[in-house]
């Protein structure tokens, strides 16, 4: 898996923003890590968030107790922790969402399910995440052509 995507290049040699990939394993392990928490981290630490895994039990354990490390002692408070979705949808092959399917349309896109099963799980993570209203969806084309679905 590459630690960032084509459209994070932006700011991959700086790691300002949250990586998709970091965005991910929180999710995974159910931590609210604001930016202003990921800006007082180390360069060091942010690049070990990045490399660390995150998907067995254990290593989720492991991440969100190194994410609670990591931000207590530069703030001296713990990020927030939130419920771990069993059942998120990125990782449901069958239903593509909603927001996903409209922010396609907008754009002329009309995902099948066919190509929504065939990306990885991290893949339909982004396309989610982009596709919200909370966010401002100016990478949700350019991860469309990155993951080749226009």
């Amino acid at each position: 898996m590459s630690q960032f995507f084509q459209f994070e290049t932006d700011f991959a040699t700086t790691l300002r923003c949250i990586p998709m990939t970091v965005r991910y394993k929180l999710d995974r392990c159910g931590v609210k890590l604001k930016l202003h928490h990921w800006n007082h981290l180390t360069a060091d630490e942010r690049r070990v968030l990045l490399d660390t895994h995150c998907a067995t039990e254990a290593e989720t354990q492991a991440y969100r107790s190194l994410l609670h490390q990591f931000v207590q002692a530069h703030l001296d408070e713990t990020p927030a922790d939130l419920p771990i979705e069993s059942h998120p949808d990125w990782a449901d092959l069958s239903t593509i969402p909603e927001s996903v399917q409209e922010q396609g349309n907008s754009l002329g896109v009309a995902l099948t399910t066919g190509q929504w099963a065939g990306l990885t799980s991290l893949q339909r993570f982004v396309l989610i995440k982009l596709s919200r209203s909370s966010h401002e969806n100016a990478n949700f084309l350019p991860a469309l052509r990155e993951f080749h679905l226009v």
